[in-house]
């Protein structure tokens, strides 16, 4: 015998110890946060452990001429040697972000919004490791850079995760993409323009179905609008214009 299956049951109703897949969105996200956070996390150690054995202070080893090359800088101050003599404050800042970022990404349901965040968090964390472990101190090392290109500030890995994973968050808020995967869309001027100017409809008067007097016998309601107009007098009792034939004649 066939039973009827009822059509709006849902996922949890039927398997209830079951994730649904709007459960296991938010981890699938994480996961890809965490991923691309970890590898650029490890490139930047790599990196950083790489130069720090190979080249020499004050030494240049040039890759594209002398546009592209490779120096070692040691840098007490944040990313592109900005903001030095303040190691401790960036240092605060650093694992402020990285744990903003892990509370964030717990919520996450956008693919692009975990790529950016992945990418702020790998950097951050890399920088941190430096000011936490490097010499002179805890708290207050100085963070390895090595990529000199023109006349910009000596950068490495960590700051240029850093810079492409916030510029990726700005242009999502930019164009309406939000962490959760909705996309936030304006109302169309010209819808807002048709909709004031269409006119309200008109009223229209009651008909005699519609009048609850004539049901009850009840005279309507007079309108303000027209006239009023006074009652007749009715003939008094004994005039001319209510005798009858006999008293005429008479």
């Amino acid at each position: 015998m066939m039973v009827g299956v009822n059509k709006d049951r849902t996922r949890e109703q039927d398997d209830p110890d079951r994730p649904s897949g709007d459960e296991q969105q938010p981890r699938q996200r994480l996961a890809l946060l965490l991923t691309i956070a970890v590898s650029l996390f490890t490139l930047d150690l790599i990196t950083k452990v790489v130069v720090v054995q190979q080249i020499q202070p004050g030494e240049r080893i040039s890759l594209i001429g002398d546009f592209v090359q490779l120096v070692l800088v040691r840098n007490p101050g944040a990313a592109f040697s900005m903001a030095t003599g303040m190691t401790w404050l960036l240092t605060l800042i650093a694992a402020a972000v990285v744990i903003g970022v892990l509370r964030i990404g717990r919520t996450l349901r956008s693919p692009l919004w975990a790529i950016g965040l992945g990418g702020v968090l790998g950097g951050a964390f890399g920088n941190l490791m430096d000011r936490l472990f490097r010499a002179p101190g805890p708290m207050q090392g100085h963070v390895v850079d090595f990529f000199s290109v023109g006349s910009f500030p000596v950068f490495n890995v960590a700051d240029s995760s850093i810079v492409c994973g916030a510029i990726l968050l700005v242009v999502l808020t930019v164009f309406g993409f939000e962490p959760d995967g909705t996309r936030y869309n304006r109302n169309d001027p010209a819808e807002d323009t048709t909709a004031s100017a269409t006119p309200p409809p008109a009223t229209t008067r009651p008909g005699p179905a519609d009048d609850p007097g004539s049901e009850t016998g009840e005279s309507p309601a007079p309108d303000p609008g027209e006239p009023r107009r006074d009652p007749e007098p009715e003939a008094a009792a004994g005039t001319p214009a209510t005798r009858t034939g006999k008293d005429t004649a008479a």
